[in-house]
């Protein structure tokens, strides 16, 4: 097994496994506010602010990886505000 040098050493299988958990962890926390979106009740302002919280817990759990957000997961939120507001919801006040 090799070893991450210093303090607190961690194999690359741990390391493998922490990647893997916060995946897991990520997905389900997109898909539950993606339901949230389409069944709770709520105004634009505080559904745009549900997917700053996404995109903020993003960067916690993947520092750096902002763009992957920005080209993956905001443009598919982005689609629910508009099948749920309408047309009032285009991307020009944009998710983050």
């Amino acid at each position: 097994m090799d070893k991450v040098f210093g303090k607190g050493a961690i194999s690359k299988e741990d390391a493998q496994k922490e990647e893997d958990r916060r995946m897991k962890a990520f997905r389900f926390l997109t898909d539950l506010t993606r339901q949230r979106l389409y069944i709770e009740p709520m105004t634009l302002a505080e559904a745009r602010g549900l997917i700053d919280e996404l995109r903020q817990t993003a960067e916690r759990f993947f520092p750096g990886k902002g763009n992957v957000f920005d080209l993956v997961i905001a443009p598919r939120m982005e689609r629910i505000l508009r099948e749920r507001f309408g047309s009032g919801a285009k991307p020009g006040g944009e998710v983050h």
